[in-house]
This record gives structure tokens, C-alpha cells and sequence, in this order.
């Protein structure tokens, strides 16, 4: 079988098992959120930490329940970091240094995992199961509560409350996350993937010297690094550690994971604001932006020219001889059009328009089908900017599911697709303009630059995978990276909970033979459109000067 074949029935074979989970998954998230009963391992929560779930919340009270546990969040974990020398199962690791302590602490409560250390080498069990681990449900299952409010903001009229901040943090973990994890954790140990708490030892030879392992609880940690779109591995190798994907149907699973609650999300959505088809429509545009970018990323992979190309059956540096290019085409493009962040190669390998296509899809706002909940909220958001856009061509102003999108929801939703791009452009500019950090690049010209914009468009897009030719263990990048991951995370939800508690103020806005059908193909063309324009005009000068330039130049 040929490569290329092998890799488009791979696809295939993902389709199928993503379009099997959407419509049980959707519907079974829309019940979660949506029911009034409370389990009593819930009650318990709620009772240890002093939550009312029956109190409903405006988004202002919504918006300060989640940067308090974020915050709080935060300093335990830095905390944890600091103490590891001390603490029982830190396999003689000791204390992270503080820049690199906040800088993984950001990274982890952010839903970003960015890993500027190797994991194998630097965090002990404790810290990476009873740090890292629990951020990778609670981080995504505060995006999922964000998602859902601004749902609720479409789904609710003449009220601001959005629901209970607590009530959806606690569901998302434990109805959600933790169920599936548990099962993805059998598969993936099924598979070969280590769960253990064995300490270090020593294996085989290796350049006349023997090599070190630390076991650990990898299994557990790997399925909901890829559920919740978090990222961050085990060992430094990530997704490419034969710990982590031992085999090419476990490196499918995993892929699969962490597709199928965004794209669900769609479903839900629509079945939270009665509406099927509105639900069909987010999941079109999502869909088209992820075929398309996967076709394109399998292409310029397979198409290199040369006796070393023609002899591996195209560009295989960097890649894994277990899953090929395939499977790491269709991994690359998951985890940077989602904020997973995962490799199951080295991105900093792949050829210079492949390069692109990672970078794009990032700065894309990671929406197609993008994070756990940061997907869906972002996809609206520019369903939002793209009913604005058609309104000002017809001169009606704009609505979307029966809410009118005025002056106020046009600002909050401008300010969201912003933020993002000013820290990114703004902290590369800082970084190529200095002394110091440039001397962190492991190359010199365009792909240099790609080094530094892939690393700063990582962190503020919340993904958390690099052009790992980047030094970024340095107090420059540990510090910067890690403020751009907590402000490209929180400040865009800021401007999502006040617009939703503003859609959820307005009283419903009868459809007329005026208003725009918006879940009709010629609106998901509108919104494909919307999307690739604002990043395309935002990011293509920065884009100029990095991958296009060295895919070009090759």
C-alpha cells in the first residue's frame, strides 16, 4: 500500500469514527448542561467549597469565578513546583526555578501546556499527577463553562443570568471529561501506554553508556492531554514517545480524542438554542477548514522534490517511521487547528509551507474545530463578525439567532479578534528587536523568525506546541510566553461573558423575509471567508517573512 493511500484511508477511517460519536456526544453534553439534577459526589463539591448550585450568576459574578479558581489554580501549582524537592515521589527532582514555575504554571491552568523543560528529566510524580494532570481537566472544562454561557446568551431573553459558573465546572469534569478519560486510559494502556509509578532506571546501552527511564502515570495523563486539548506530555518527545502512542492505532485513538468534543460541541450548541441546523452550520464551516487544511498539509508533505524525497516517499525528516506522513500530517493539523498542542513529530521538520499551514492554523483562533470550548465560543464569535458584515452589503442590521447584533456586541466581539493578534505580533516585534533573545534561535533567517512567531503564536493562542530549534528556557521567553498565554486565554473570555450576558438582555428579534438564513450553505461560505480574510490581513506580513519565504526559497 502507498503512503498516500495509507494516509487518506487513515482519514477516512477518523470521519467515520467522529461522525459515529457527534450526534450521542452532542446530545449527551446539551443534557449535562442543561439538567437541573445534582449527583451527590457533586453536592459534596459544591458543599467543600462553599458553592450555591442553585444561584444563578450574571456574567460579571460568572467572570470573577473564573479568574478566582484560576488564579487560585495558578499559585498552587507554582506552588507545587517550588516545593517538589520536599515532596514524596519527586524521584530526587528538585524545586523548578521560579521563571520556569510560573511560566508552566501559566501554561498549564491556560489550557496552553506549553513545556519549555523535558518532562522526564524535571517534574517528579507528584507534581505531574497531582499538579499537571488535574489541569488538564479543570482547564478544560473552564472553557467548556465559557462556551456554554455564551450559549446560554443566545439560548436565554430578557435575563442576564448565564447559569452557575461552579455548577458547569463541576459538571464538565466529572460527567464529562472523567468518564471518557477513564476509558481512553484502558485503550491507550490496551496499546501498550505505561501506567505506573516506577521510579528511574536504567536500560540498554546507549552511545557506550547505559540510558535512563522514570515510569509514571502516562496513560491516564496522555488521554486527557489530548481530550481536553491540553497537550503537554509526559516526556519530552510527546505524542512520539512510544510510552505515550506506542502503535498507529493508538496514535488514530488519540487523534480521535482530541477532534470529538469540539466538533460535538456543535450539536449541543444547536441543541441548547433549538436549533439543529445552526448546530450543522458551525460544524460545516469547522469542517471544510479542517479537510482543507489536512489535504493541503498532506500535500505539500508528500509533493518534495529531490532523490531523498523520492527515496522516503516524501518529506519524512522529523517524522516517526511508525505513523509516517500520513498520520503525522493529520496529527500536525488536529493539534494546531485545536489548542492541544501535542506532536507526534517535529513541527520545526516539516517542510516550509508545512510550517505555514501549522502556523495559520493557529492563528486561525484555533476554531475548526479548535479547543475544548474555546472552539465553539471562538467559531461564534466570528459567526457574529460575519452577520455584521452582511448586514453593512444589504443596510439592515445585523441579527444572528434571533438576537440583534448592535453597537455593543460589535465591540466585544471586534476586541476578541484583537487580543490575540496584538500580543502575538507585538512580543515577536519585542523579541527580533532586542539583544538577547534572538541568540535563543537555533537557525538564522526565515526560519529563525518562524522559530520566534511560531512560539509567541503558540503561547497567546493557547497551544502549546513549538519549532522546537527555540531555546525557549530562558527568563525572556519563560516570562513573556507566559504572560501572553494567560492574557490570550482570560482577556478574550472577558469580552465572551459580557457579550453574552448582553445577548442574554435582549428579548428574542421575530424572523422576518429580510433576515439572513443563517444555516444555510451560502452563510458557511460567508463565514469560511470571514475567517481566512481577517487572519489572512492580520497575519500575512509576519507570514511573508517566515514560512512563505523558506518554502519559496526551497
Amino acid at each position: 500500500m502507498s503512503p498516500v493511500l495509507a494516509g487518506v484511508l487513515q482519514l477516512l477511517a477518523l470521519i467515520a469514527a467522529l461522525a459515529l460519536a457527534y450526534r450521542p456526544l452532542g446530545d449527551y453534553m446539551a443534557r449535562v448542561y442543561s439538567s437541573e439534577k445534582h449527583y451527590k459526589p457533586e453536592k459534596w463539591i459544591y458543599k467543600a467549597i462553599g458553592a450555591n448550585p442553585t444561584a444563578e450568576m450574571r456574567w460579571p459574578a460568572y467572570l470573577r469565578a473564573v479568574l478566582a479558581f484560576s488564579a487560585v489554580s495558578v499559585l498552587f501549582l507554582y506552588a507545587l513546583q517550588r516545593a517538589q524537592g520536599i515532596l514524596p515521589g519527586s524521584l530526587g527532582f528538585q524545586a523548578i526555578d521560579p521563571d520556569q514555575a510560573f511560566n508552566t504554571a501559566a501554561s498549564f491552568v491556560a489550557n496552553t501546556n506549553w513545556q519549555s523543560y523535558y518532562g522526564e528529566q524535571a517534574m517528579g510524580h507528584v507534581v505531574q499527577t497531582g499538579g499537571l494532570a488535574v489541569q488538564n481537566f479543570v482547564s478544560a472544562a473552564v472553557g467548556m463553562a465559557v462556551a456554554v454561557a455564551l450559549v446560554r446568551g443566545f439560548a436565554r431573553s430578557r435575563t442576564g443570568e448565564l447559569g452557575n459558573f461552579w455548577v458547569d465546572l463541576v459538571r464538565g469534569t466529572v460527567r464529562i471529561l472523567l468518564p471518557i478519560a477513564v476509558l481512553g486510559a484502558i485503550v491507550l494502556v490496551a496499546c501498550g501506554a505505561i501506567q505506573n509509578f516506577a521510579g528511574i532506571h536504567e536500560v540498554g546501552q546507549f552511545m557506550g553508556g547505559t540510558q535512563q527511564w522514570n515510569g509514571g502515570a502516562v496513560a491516564s495523563q496522555e488521554v486527557i492531554k489530548e481530550l481536553g486539548t491540553n497537550g503537554g506530555g509526559y516526556f519530552n518527545a510527546n505524542s512520539a514517545h512510544p510510552f505515550e502512542n506506542p502503535t498507529p492505532f493508538s496514535n488514530l485513538f488519540e487523534i480521535f480524542l482530541i477532534l470529538v468534543i469540539p466538533f460535538a460541541l456543535t450539536r449541543t450548541f444547536g441543541r441548547m438554542v433549538g436549533n439543529l441546523r445552526q448546530g450543522y452550520a458551525i460544524l460545516a464551516t469547522m469542517a471544510i477548514i479542517w479537510l482543507g487544511f489536512t489535504a493541503l498539509m498532506m500535500w505539500t508533505e508528500f509533493a518534495g522534490k529531490g532523490p531523498a524525497f523520492e527515496v522516503s516517499g516524501g518529506a519524512m525528516e522529523g517524522k516517526e517511521t511508525r505513523f509516517g506522513i500520513g498520520a503525522s500530517a493529520i496529527f500536525s493539523v488536529a493539534t494546531t487547528l485545536t489548542s492541544t498542542g501535542a506532536v507526534n513529530s517535529f513541527h520545526s521538520s516539516f517542510t516550509g509551507f508545512g510550517g505555514g499551514i501549522q502556523l495559520l492554523g493557529m492563528q486561525l483562533g484555533e476554531i475548526a474545530p479548535g479547543g475544548v470550548g474555546s472552539g465553539l465560543y471562538g467559531m461564534l464569535i466570528m459567526a457574529i463578525i460575519a452577520v455584521f458584515i452582511a448586514g453593512l452589503m444589504v443596510g439592515r442590521t445585523p441579527e444572528y439567532l434571533g438576537k440583534k447584533i448592535g453597537t455593543r456586541e460589535i465591540k466585544l466581539a471586534a476586541c476578541y479578534i484583537l487580543i490575540t493578534p496584538a500580543l502575538v505580533l507585538c512580543f515577536t516585534a519585542a523579541a527580533m528587536a532586542l539583544p538577547t533573545p534572538p541568540h535563543s534561535m537555533l537557525n538564522s533567517g526565515a526560519h529563525g523568525f518562524s522559530e520566534v512567531l511560531y512560539a509567541y503564536t503558540s503561547g497567546a493562542n493557547n497551544n502549546g506546541s513549538a519549532f522546537a530549534g527555540l531555546n525557549a528556557d530562558t527568563q525572556w521567553f519563560n516570562s513573556t510566553i507566559g504572560i501572553a498565554m494567560l492574557l490570550g486565554r482570560f482577556l478574550p473570555m472577558v469580552f465572551v461573558l459580557a457579550l453574552a450576558g448582553s445577548l442574554a438582555e435582549q428579548k428574542p428579534v421575530p424572523e422576518t423575509a429580510g433576515t439572513l438564513r443563517t444555516d444555510k450553505p451560502l452563510y458557511t461560505g460567508l463565514l469560511v471567508g470571514t475567517i481566512l480574510i481577517i487572519t489572512g490581513l492580520t497575519y500575512f506580513p509576519a507570514l511573508a517573512l517566515g514560512p512563505l519565504a523558506e518554502g519559496l526559497a526551497s
